[in-house]
C-alpha cells in the first residue's frame, strides 16, 4: 500500500506516512520510511533594499533626510520606503489592506547571515503606530546591530536603534519581548532616563539581578533618551561610562535614582 501512494500520489503518499507516525503504527516489522522533515529556513541573501533609495541619496530638502539630520543620525545607515505596506507585502505578506499607505524609514535588521529583518519609522509625529517591525526571519531575535558590534568587546544594549549610533559598540532591542540570554557577550544595559517609569525601572532591576552592568544617570541628566542627551549637549560616551553600575552598588544606585 505504501509503495502504491508513493507511485501513484506522492502527496497522498506523504500524508499516509505522517498519518502512520502520529498513530504508532511503526516500528519493527513495518515498511513505512521515516518521512523527510527537513524544512529550508528562509533565505534572504539578495538585498531587498535595492529598490529603495538610501536617505544619503536623497535631496537635502527631503522631509526623511531632514528628519536623521536634525536628529544628528547617520542618514547612510537607513532608507526611504514611499509606501511601506505595498513594499513590505512584495517581501512577507503582512497587510491585507495596504489602503492608507504611508512612507517610512526604514531601519535594516543584519547580522553576519545578512538581512533578516527592518523596522518602519513613521515620519508623522500624530501616527498612532510609530514603529512596525516586519521579521523575514522569525528564528532571529529582534536585534538592531549585530552587523556592527565587536562580540569580544562589551556590548552596550540600548532602547531604540537611532541610541545605538550615539554608543561605541552598541545593539538596540527591537521590542518588549526581546530575551538576549542565549547570547554569551557581556552586555551593558542602558535604558531610558525614565525614572517614573515602573517598567524601566522594573528592567533595570531585573538586568542587576542577571548579573548584567546597567547604566544609571547621574540626576542632572533631565533628557530621556541618549538622541536627546546627544542633542542637548552632552558627551553620552563619556557619561554612560562613568555611570555604569553592577550588583550591589546598581541596587543602591537604582533606589536612589528611582526617587529622583
Amino acid at each position: 500500500m505504501s509503495n502504491f501512494l508513493k507511485d501513484q500520489d506522492p502527496k497522498l503518499y506523504a500524508e499516509y506516512v505522517m498519518e502512520a507516525y502520529r498513530e504508532g503504527s511503526t516500528g519493527k516489522g513495518t515498511s513505512i520510511p521515516l518521512p523527510d522533515l527537513k524544512f529550508k529556513k528562509p533565505s534572504f541573501k539578495k538585498n531587498i533594499f535595492s529598490d529603495l533609495e538610501k536617505i544619503s541619496d536623497l535631496n537635502k530638502t527631503h522631509i526623511a533626510r531632514r528628519y536623521l539630520e536634525a536628529r544628528k543620525l547617520p542618514i547612510d545607515s537607513f532608507y526611504f520606503c514611499p509606501k511601506f505596506k505595498e513594499w513590505t507585502n512584495k517581501h512577507k505578506k503582512v497587510f491585507p489592506d495596504t489602503r492608507y499607505d504611508e512612507s517610512r524609514i526604514i531601519i535594516p535588521f543584519r547580522d553576519k547571515d545578512g538581512v533578516f529583518g527592518y523596522q518602519g519609522r513613521s515620519l508623522y509625529p500624530n501616527a498612532q503606530i510609530r514603529y512596525i517591525t516586519v521579521m523575514l526571519d522569525d528564528s532571529k531575535t529582534k536585534i538592531y546591530g549585530m552587523d556592527r558590534v565587536n562580540e569580544k568587546e562589551p556590548i552596550y544594549v540600548t532602547e531604540g536603534p537611532f541610541d545605538s549610533h550615539f554608543l561605541t559598540n552598541a545593539i538596540a532591542m527591537c521590542g518588549s519581548d526581546v530575551d538576549l540570554g542565549a547570547y554569551d557577550y557581556q552586555f551593558i544595559y542602558t535604558f531610558d532616563n525614565e525614572p517614573r517609569s515602573r517598567q524601566i525601572v522594573d528592567k533595570i532591576a531585573s538586568a542587576i539581578n542577571l548579573g548584567h552592568k546597567v547604566v544609571i544617570y547621574p540626576s542632572n541628566i533631565k533628557e530621556k533618551d541618549l538622541n536627546d542627551m546627544t542633542l542637548a549637549g552632552h558627551d553620552v560616551q563619556s557619561m554612560v561610562e562613568s555611570n555604569t553600575y553592577q550588583g550591589l552598588q546598581a541596587t543602591l544606585k537604582l533606589t536612589s535614582w528611582k526617587k529622583v
